[in-house]
């Protein structure tokens, strides 16, 4: 009898280890593991910043074409985010991650694989798209300006990366490696995976097969499919005004016509008449777009004007962002005993500043502090305005918000390299 009672025992305690092993831990996602799963985006999307030239003779185009690589990336960010982003709210954070993953792989063997510009640019695309839904996962489980802000830090310090780290890694191996580095945020998937299954700030439950969805809780394709159609056009407006301006007008206007008819669908009218959350994300639009135009320009700048070679040039703007990525952090922290109002005003004087100067200097050191500026403002944005678009939405809506908000702030994404290319890079 004791024998199978210690049997019996085993038994049970073999099982429940088993079942801690397996069963999904609850509460907060620790933040570095959420950095990277997010960040790594953040490198793969500013490798080419340096190698664009090499990249363009590889492939047998011009420096103009081979931007459309940075302007796919850019793109699909924009568009996989808020994608994502209704998968996570709809299916919890399991499908998301793992199609996400998925999608960063299957996109960055491609890209490695490629030789010609088409499959390529599939391929960044692709991987853009994962990365996206990764990093809407990480900020959806974040919960708080102090970790956003840690998030965010992760994105300038890897940004900031990005650009010396492909320079080295076209040099030491191939430009393609250089455009594969964001597949190293797949390492977090496994654990961010166990530690919850919903998140934190969204206390929805997924919906399970089993519970037949009524038409309200179908998902709204046409709305997605208007919000992609919208968020193309708007990228393609730097690169042909005249045709994207006619259709991001139409697909505007379908598309607030289709919120209309489904007020509670994929892109919910309550949310998107709320003067915080569309405040916050126009100004984050507009401080991205800046970051990424100073980005692209000032390598070129510092050659021109101030006569730096290219390791100069990327060594001074390499410690620039890495310096506004952690001012950044500071004013994430600090925003929480400050008024919405003060840190706006903090953003948009720094980030006006910065582009007083990048069109006005012409000293090195004086084009590098336009870069920092230009870093704290957007890295900044991205930290504390989310939390306040997030904070304008009901709980059910907040991972809609976030998605939401990431569109307007990767589009910043696709319009800095073109208005780079017009107004430095091109000339």
């Amino acid at each position: 009898m004791s024998t199978a009672v210690a049997t019996t025992t085993a038994a049970r305690a073999a099982k429940a280890a088993a079942a801690a092993r397996t069963t999904p831990r609850v509460g907060p996602v620790p933040v570095l593991w959420l950095t990277l799963l997010a960040t790594p985006l953040a490198a793969g999307a500013n490798a080419p910043v340096l190698i664009l030239p090499d990249m363009a003779r590889s492939l047998g185009v011009s420096a103009s074409t081979a931007t459309w690589l940075v302007a796919s990336y850019a793109w699909a960010m924009a568009v996989g985010t808020p994608l994502l982003a209704g998968l996570l709210r709809r299916r919890g954070l399991r499908a998301a991650l793992h199609l996400a993953g998925a999608l960063l792989v299957g996109g960055t063997l491609l890209v490695a694989a490629s030789p010609w510009l088409p499959l390529t640019l599939a391929g960044r695309a692709t991987q853009a798209a994962g990365g996206a839904g990764l990093a809407a996962v990480a900020m959806s489980l974040a919960g708080s300006a102090r970790r956003m802000g840690v998030i965010s830090a992760g994105f300038g310090i890897l940004g900031a990366s990005g650009p010396l780290l492909g320079a080295q890694l076209s040099q030491a191996v191939s430009w393609r490696l250089s455009l594969s580095v964001s597949v190293i945020a797949v390492l977090a998937v496994p654990m961010v995976s166990r530690y919850a299954t919903a998140p934190a700030a969204t206390p929805t439950t997924p919906a399970t097969p089993a519970t037949p969805a009524t038409p309200q809780d179908r998902f709204d394709a046409r709305g997605a499919a208007l919000l992609t159609a919208l968020a193309t056009a708007l990228v393609l407006l730097p690169h042909a005004p005249a045709a994207a301006l006619g259709s991001s007008a139409l697909a505007a206007t379908l598309l607030a016509l289709h919120v209309r008819r489904r007020p509670d669908g994929f892109v919910p009218a309550a949310l998107i008449r709320r003067p915080l959350f569309l405040g916050s994300a126009l100004l984050a639009l507009t401080l991205s777009g800046s970051y990424f135009t100073l980005l692209f320009s000032v390598p070129r700048l510092l050659a021109e004007r101030a006569g730096w070679d290219a390791a100069t040039a990327g060594t001074g703007q390499l410690v620039a962002l890495l310096t506004g990525s952690a001012l950044s952090w500071l004013l994430a922290a600090a925003s929480t005993r400050m008024s919405r109002a003060a840190v706006r005003a903090v953003l948009i004087g720094v980030g006006a500043s910065a582009a007083a100067i990048a069109v006005f200097a012409s000293w090195g050191p004086l084009l590098l502090v336009a870069t920092l500026g230009g870093t704290f403002a957007a890295t900044g944005s991205n930290a504390v305005l989310s939390m306040h678009a997030a904070s304008s939405a009901p709980d059910a809506q907040r991972p809609t918000a976030i998605g939401l908000f990431a569109l307007c702030y990767q589009l910043g994404g696709a319009f800095g390299p073109a208005i780079a290319t017009a107004l430095v890079l091109g000339a």
